[in-house]
């Protein structure tokens, strides 16, 4: 099993960057998606997810309106768009696959926004 993300960066406040996880060794379509960050010094919190049947929930208040969760499942991939952001969306981003108890993570990717 194995989960990639990719598309992480350095971006000015305002920017946008679309983050992808590549996913293999299990059955993507069956599982619910989701994208979580973490902060310095903070908690993981779950930002958005995507249940295998396209149903969609953005977790984080403040990132509603700016970010999208997709998936493709003819690709195995979930992707983050993310828009307008900003500094405090500065953070490791994860990936989730979740589905009767199984639970698998990506290694994360880093998103900075800063000037």
């Amino acid at each position: 099993v194995q989960l990639v993300e990719s598309g992480g960066g350095l971006v000015q406040p305002g920017g946008s960057l679309r983050l992808s996880c590549a996913a293999s060794g299990f059955a993507f379509s069956s599982y619910a998606m989701s994208w979580y960050r973490q902060a310095p010094g903070k908690e993981r919190e779950l930002v958005a997810t995507i249940t295998s049947g396209g149903r969609i929930t953005y977790n984080a208040d403040s990132v509603k309106g700016r970010f999208t969760i997709s998936r493709d499942n003819a690709k195995n991939t979930v992707f983050l768009q993310m828009n307008s952001l900003r500094p405090e969306d500065t953070a490791v981003y994860y990936c989730e696959a979740f589905h009767l108890g199984r639970d698998y993570w990506g290694q994360g990717t880093q998103v900075t926004v800063s000037s």
